[in-house]
């Protein structure tokens, strides 16, 4: 018994395979990842985290602005 099976197909039936998989999989993972995401955000909301991540990010915006005076303007 050989060691690895012989593929008889051509490359071409390979390549189209391998693409379409390809697409297949990465819009399983981007609507995966969005239903993942909208769950975690339901939870979030409820939980009433959200001011509070809003109000730390604020304050790190706050942060570099005044550390970086020139950073925002043209």
């Amino acid at each position: 018994m050989e060691k690895y099976e012989q593929v008889n197909k051509p490359k071409k039936t390979i390549f189209i395979d391998n693409f379409i998989g390809g697409i297949g999989w990465a819009f399983g993972a981007t609507v995966g990842l969005a239903f993942i995401v909208a769950v975690i955000g339901l939870i979030l909301k409820h939980v009433n985290l959200i001011p509070f991540l809003g109000n730390f990010v604020a304050g790190i915006i706050e942060f570099v602005v005044n550390k970086n005076p020139g950073l925002f303007t043209k």
